[in-house]
């Protein structure tokens, strides 16, 4: 399969996409529902809502290899994002895979199984290192061709678990820290991703290809990364799992940065039980990101041990109010859970109220612009000798030189902003870091924990999904509860809480540092007694 079949073409991609009206009928709770115009017709695919565990137990018994389940990924990828609804979600596909995919079903015939990974397929976020025959780019024309000199960290431990990396995925370009009117979703190398419940309709933060990919069945599990939001909202409105874990729980050495005080890679699935898979094989203490030195003794290999389906029972989970919603459905969504969590025999402390202030700091993007620039030279530095682009300041010459491919709808004043930020020795930025990150740890959610004896605090992760508007841009008035977990560097999980008009919502569990097996405890007993996970229907629009 030619890799280069699933590139995007910069802005001819994305004018392509047709923009639709944002009128909703009244609610349906089904994504299938009488609001839905007629459905792309989609090709009846096998693996449908496929688990790890089920096709762990199709290779076991013989039924299937992974080479017949990476052929089934790659044929759906083909049909559903390079034709059909067009989703736009993978950028390339790996050349290599189904050799990979044959040496990893040779050892399993010779009795060597590595894990519960060997032999899965699955796709990661186009700011991952791999060194191999695709690129790393971060959705940039300025940084195609680019091959690193070594896999992230990550691809590594994901080759080392038996995983098959099957594609890079779209992202909105350079993890969306790129202009102020930015559309999330939208690379000039992928073109405009596009969201499997209402094709009009955005997929959300700079992991939207990844959350995509994950929900339209083309992968069983993909990485996305996040700074601010973007495995959360993305899991959010394209009705999947996200895992932001605390920040050094996963390495970072090799990901296209924003912030080392706030980037985090995190598995996205269908289930809370797939993310669990993924979560576990990938940690581990890398030279290469000392953040990762305070996982040890607070990390663990396997997290599906976590999981307890009657794992509510007895829990004090905090009632997150503080957070403004512009959807009044999503309002009566949460109650709902909350309903359920009680029945489940949750102890809800209501309300536990953040500060808002504290994730809106101004302080709060001024740390970001000078992380950028500082991380992203260094990591630009590390391509070597024959990167396409060496620092910030090439980037932006690149934009503009190329400006009918690179920014046909909106600028990158963040990248001008970041590039006129001095040291990370400035006084501005280290008074920045102090503020922001004691309002959202010591003073925000550590003192709510400790204050009411918390297990986790929950919240709607997001609003839900805009019409994707290349004029206009993405519509940032809507609510979400990922700052404070995302500033702090602590853990959040979304799982999918309901549908309003066939669009799905998601519900937020977050805590302190290191309090996944908690969180996954509790999101996992809520996922099962509720079940709102549907697949998407590929409605043209909805309403």
């Amino acid at each position: 399969m030619d890799r280069r079949r699933f590139l995007g073409t910069g802005a001819a991609a994305g004018a392509g996409f047709a923009l639709g009206s944002g009128a909703c009928a009244p609610s349906d709770t089904s994504p299938g529902g009488s609001n839905a115009r007629a459905s792309t017709e989609i090709p009846p695919f096998e693996l449908d809502e496929a688990t790890v565990s089920e096709l762990q137990a199709s290779m076991a018994s013989g039924e299937r290899s992974a080479r017949s389940i990476t052929e089934l990924y790659l044929g759906r990828i083909e049909a559903l994002d390079g034709q059909g609804p067009e989703l736009r979600s993978i950028i390339e596909a790996n050349p290599d895979a189904l050799q990979i995919a044959d040496e990893l079903d040779a050892e399993r015939a010779a009795g060597n199984v590595r894990g519960p990974l060997h032999g899965i397929p699955v796709a990661i976020k186009d700011n991952l290192d791999t060194h191999d025959g695709m690129t790393t780019t971060a959705g940039s024309l300025a940084l195609e061709g680019s091959i690193p000199p070594q896999d992230s960290f990550l691809a590594a431990k994901l080759r080392e678990a038996g995983a098959i990396i099957l594609a890079k995925a779209n992202m909105s370009e350079w993890a969306y820290f790129r202009g102020y009117r930015a559309t999330s979703g939208w690379s000039a190398r992928g073109g405009q991703c596009r969201n499997p419940y209402a094709l009009n309709r955005n997929p959300c933060g700079s992991s939207s290809g990844s959350g995509v990919a994950v929900s339209a069945n083309l992968v069983p599990l993909t990485i996305g990364t996040e700074t601010g939001g973007s495995i959360m909202c993305p899991s959010s409105i394209n009705g999947v799992v996200g895992i932001k874990p605390t920040v050094g729980l996963w390495s970072r050495s090799g990901v296209i940065p924003i912030s080392h005080s706030q980037d985090s890679a995190g598995p996205m699935a269908r289930t809370v039980r797939d993310a669990a898979l993924l979560l576990g094989p990938l940690t581990g203490v890398d030279p290469r990101d000392e953040a990762t030195n305070a996982s040890a003794g607070n990390s663990h290999t396997d997290y599906t041990r976590f999981l307890d389906p009657d794992g509510l029972r007895g829990a004090r989970i905090g009632v997150a109010r503080s957070f403004p919603f512009q959807e009044p459905r999503v309002y009566d969504l949460f109650e709902d859970a909350l309903a359920a969590m009680r029945d489940a025999g949750a102890i809800l402390v209501d309300p536990t109220n953040l500060d808002a202030s504290a994730w809106n700091d101004p302080l709060s993007l001024v740390l970001l612009e000078y992380e950028f620039k500082h991380d992203l030279n260094a990591y630009l530095a590390a391509l070597g000798p024959d990167a396409p682009v060496k620092s910030l300041e090439e980037v932006i010459a690149f934009n503009e030189a190329n400006a009918d491919l690179e920014m046909p709808y909106f600028g990158q004043e963040r990248l001008y902003d970041s590039q006129a930020r001095g040291p990370l020795t400035d006084p501005e930025y280290l008074e920045a870091k102090r503020t922001v990150q004691r309002a959202t740890r010591e003073d925000g959610i550590d003192r709510l924990i400790r204050e009411h004896d918390l297990d986790a605090i929950v919240a709607p992760t997001r609003d839900i999904a805009w019409v994707t508007d290349h004029i206009a841009g993405d519509r940032l008035d809507g609510g979400s509860s990922a700052g404070p977990a995302a500033i702090a560097g602590y853990p959040d999980v979304s799982v999918p809480m309901g549908f309003i008009s066939g669009l799905p919502v998601g519900i937020s569990f977050f805590g302190g540092a290191w309090t996944e097996p908690t969180l996954l405890r509790i999101a996992y007993a809520f996922e099962q007694a509720t079940n709102h996970r549907q697949a998407p229907t590929f409605a043209p629009t909805l309403g």
